[in-house]
């Protein structure tokens, strides 16, 4: 069994996690809850995105809590159109998410238009970001699975993450929206990525709807990927994917990687005092199997 000596790990609970949550969290809170994950010894995160208030009101204090929570580290934001690009432009952030659904039904669901229209839309912003020296991480939903169209086409994936790294995309994360890919679907898709594209960064953003986000990770850790999207706590869902619950949490990750002698570097104790901070705030249980011991 070939293990990497270190996984890097993404924390995506403060966007990815909240962006659902029915219960509106204060920014105060927000930023409590960010700042003791980057105490934990969290290096790379999503902070927040910028989109419509109208359909995403969890996020509308972005501008806030990017002030509030910039530093050294990698923060990325979401901003998936050219409105949200010209908002991220106001801030001194320099790392960014976009994103598109392979699914046309998605995209259309989620944005308003068809994946071909994403591509188009995006790819001057791209080389604009990357002009003025943004890091650039393209997420790409639905890569496995939509609930509205069913499996994806392998080809289909391969083909628009080579599409978003000809426009100069720095890295790509390919999630499973819905927590339907088992370990094999997910084995072949990043083995073929990773034969595709050597050069750029894959990222594996996994669900854990039917409980196999953590086979997932491993199975795509005997690819070579070492890098992947976590929520603390296990929050997330969204929006425009109907029950899809929440993101595999990140201490469930943490532990299985530290149980297997492969490095974090993020400290698990406090990662739960972060969780603790959210916790009461929020409108359902957390799914976490590792808070959850913790708390018994």
């Amino acid at each position: 069994m070939q293990l990497p000596k270190q996984v890097t790990i993404i924390e995506v609970g403060p966007r990815d996690g909240l962006q659902n949550e029915k219960n509106i969290i204060s920014t105060e809170d927000k930023i409590s809850f960010i700042q003791k994950l980057k105490q934990s010894g969290i290096r790379e995160m999503e902070l927040t995105s910028f989109v419509s208030p109208k359909w995403v009101p969890q996020m509308k204090d972005a501008t806030e809590v990017i002030h509030a929570c910039l530093d050294d580290t990698r923060n990325f934001v979401l901003a998936p159109n050219r409105k949200g690009i010209d908002r991220l432009n106001e801030t001194n952030c320099k790392a960014v998410a976009v994103f598109v659904g392979v699914s046309e039904s998605f995209n259309k669901k989620n944005i308003n238009k068809s994946t071909r229209e994403s591509m188009e839309e995006l790819r001057p912003i791209i080389k604009e970001l990357k002009e003025k020296g943004y890091f650039v991480r393209a997420c790409i939903s639905t890569s496995f699975y939509c609930p509205y169209e069913g499996k994806m086409n392998e080809q289909s994936v391969i083909d628009l993450c080579s599409e978003f790294v000809h426009y100069g995309v720095d890295e790509l994360s390919v999630a499973d929206t819905i927590g339907k890919a088992n370990p094999k679907e997910v084995y072949s898709l990043f083995s073929k990525l990773k034969d595709e594209l050597p050069n750029t960064l894959l990222t594996g953003h996994f669900h854990d709807t039917r409980g196999m986000a953590i086979a997932n990770v491993f199975a795509a850790i005997q690819v070579g990927i070492s890098r992947f999207d976590t929520s603390a706590g296990g929050l997330g869902g969204c929006p425009f994917a109907p029950g899809a619950t929440g993101n595999v949490a990140t201490e469930d990750v943490v532990y299985m990687l530290e149980q297997m002698g492969i490095e974090t570097g993020i400290n698990l104790q406090k990662l739960v005092e972060a969780i603790d901070i959210i916790r009461p705030l929020l409108s359902r249980p957390l799914e976490s199997k590792f808070y959850k011991l913790q708390n018994l």
